[in-house]
């Protein structure tokens, strides 16, 4: 299984996704807003903002494992 790269992380800037990390964990619904290229091989960050936050957070790429679209077409929000 390839790993989680720069090339299909910019796939999914801009679109919200649920990502999924090597150590078990998930992070649920959140937007990709940026992919930061630092200089070396494994160095890469990907910026995210949680739904309905505006902080945005970072995360080494080389911990993730997936990430999986979300069809926000599904999530209902109250009237």
């Amino acid at each position: 299984m390839e790993s989680f790269s720069s090339n299909s992380a910019r796939s999914y800037i801009g679109k919200n996704v649920n990502l999924h990390l090597k150590d078990g964990a998930v992070i649920v619904n959140v937007h990709l807003t940026a992919l930061h290229r630092n200089a070396g091989k494994n160095n890469n960050l990907i910026e995210y903002t949680p739904n309905g936050n505006h902080r945005i957070t970072c995360l080494p790429l080389r911990s993730i494992a997936w990430a999986e679209m979300l069809n926000l077409n599904f999530l209902k929000v109250p009237a």
